[in-house]
């Protein structure tokens, strides 16, 4: 069964969407729009933005690609004020000893994209596009599902 979305290969950035869907970023002299193009081109390391490698339509991919964005630029400003987003068990000065409790969640993924609300939001929906589970490389008929409403039934 295939969608009826219209499966367009390569998405590109569009500033006037991002900006209208992370206000907090649409200052163009904090973050011009090289800059988020940047950031946008590196949120592609993490996002497939290839169709048919993921259960995205072209408009959940690019709302996932944005979401994954703004989750980049929100730890780089992290980093940038030095803010560590660890919880701090113990700390010593002299001979400096730190102790960082382990993040509370089932694996890293997760816990990184827990740090911000936009990584919480690109989560939340990259789950649910997932359910059933993917496979890596193989027949795409091994699969969770063989194929799901978009004609794919593998990868991000």
């Amino acid at each position: 069964m295939m969608s009826s979305c219209n499966n367009i290969n390569i998405l590109t950035f569009n500033y006037a969407e991002f900006i209208a869907l992370i206000p907090a970023y649409s200052n163009p002299s904090i973050y011009p729009e090289a800059l988020l193009q940047a950031y946008w081109n590196s949120a592609i390391n993490y996002i497939n933005n290839t169709a048919g490698w993921t259960p995205l339509c072209p408009s959940q991919r690019q709302y996932a690609l944005n979401l994954m964005t703004a989750h980049l630029i929100y730890i780089a400003n992290l980093a940038a004020a030095g803010t560590v987003p660890y919880l701090m068990q113990s700390a010593t000065i002299d001979k400096v000893t730190i102790n960082l409790t382990p993040p509370p969640l089932k694996n890293q993924w997760q816990w990184w994209m827990m740090i911000s609300p936009y990584g919480q939001q690109c989560y939340a929906l990259l789950q649910s596009m997932s359910v059933g589970g993917f496979s890596i490389g193989g027949s795409p008929v091994r699969a969770g599902f063989a194929q799901n409403q978009y004609g794919y039934g593998w990868g991000w």
